[in-house]
């Protein structure tokens, strides 16, 4: 017993030793900017085998975000150096505040891509609900940097390479039909403060639902877009990312839309299956590399099951 304990000690630890080198290394609270007396950080999740490209991570719901929800998302698994993103949360930061820090984010992440080991030109977005919105942002608003700048960090580029999330919000003032603003006011009168001053009057909601809404920015040169969106969604209507597809395709955009039958804002035990069909799509847009089953580019439909909530 004693020569067996002794052959099979040395393996257990080889074991242990190869299962800790496959976990991401983390890096915590790298901070991004500051501003109003706040230092505003993301943890990096640099993977065991990089793929040279990055996949940006938004926290973000009902644009709140804090450190308690941070995870890798498994793209590390996937080889993608992970950056999971904090934002500054409202009501103390308004929604544009918000954007702008993602804009920050990325400009960020692109300044030191070199440190992380990620090819600058080679970085995603993702996010769901609110997080879906601010990546879509990203996708129609995020531009070149400021070449002038004092801070070399905002002299670099917030454009994404490619965008996949979750059921986002993309037109503030046809939220459910068409005129039904919700700027602060109906159905996002709870978010009243996230939109800030501005949406008090009439036209300070018709000013801020265009500049906050990511289908009245589409246009050509976009990034390749994938939304997944269940259709009995009471938060966010499906109407949102329907029309958001369809002016892409006006535009010629490359835009696909996976519509989860009866799902609703979240909560379909198939979001597992459609976070692999999203690395499935950055492998294709980032990397090049062909799915065993090819992407529509249009509008498809999939069953979903409800989680079963647990008896209390």
């Amino acid at each position: 017993m004693k020569l067996l304990s002794s052959l099979l000690c040395p393996c257990l630890a080889l074991v242990s030793l190869t299962l800790h080198a496959q976990e991401p290394e983390r890096i915590r609270d790298v901070i991004y900017t500051k501003h109003d007396g706040v230092a505003l950080t993301m943890d990096v999740f640099k993977p065991a085998k990089p793929n040279g490209a990055g996949i940006i991570k938004i926290i973000s719901g009902g644009w709140k975000s804090n450190h308690n929800g941070i995870s890798d998302g498994g793209w590390p698994k996937a080889g993608y150096t992970t950056f999971v993103v904090v934002h500054g949360t409202q009501p103390r930061f308004q929604v544009e505040e918000i954007v702008a820090d993602l804009n920050r984010a990325v400009r960020f992440v692109r300044a030191h891509a070199v440190e992380y080991g990620v090819d600058p030109q080679k970085l995603g977005v993702t996010g769901g609900s609110a997080g879906g919105h601010l990546s879509l942002m990203l996708a129609t608003r995020g531009g070149p940097g400021d070449p002038k700048a004092a801070d070399p960090v905002d002299r670099e580029s917030s454009a994404v390479n490619a965008v996949a999330c979750f059921y986002p919000p993309t037109d503030y003032l046809n939220w459910f039909e068409p005129g039904d603003n919700a700027v602060g006011i109906g159905k996002l009168a709870a978010y009243a403060a996230a939109f800030g001053p501005k949406a008090a009057t009439e036209e300070g909601r018709a000013t801020l639902g265009k500049e906050l809404s990511p289908i009245y920015w589409v246009h050509k040169g976009l990034p390749p877009i994938f939304i997944v969106h269940g259709d009995a969604d009471p938060q966010v209507s499906i109407t949102q990312s329907q029309r958001f597809l369809k002016r892409c395709h006006e535009e010629g955009v490359v835009c696909e839309l996976v519509i989860r039958l009866g799902a609703g804002h979240g909560g379909w035990q198939e979001m597992p299956q459609d976070t692999e069909r999203m690395t499935e799509w950055f492998d294709l847009q980032l990397l090049g590399k062909q799915p065993a089953k090819a992407f529509t580019l249009d509008v498809s439909s999939l069953p979903s099951t409800p989680v079963q909530k647990a008896k209390k």
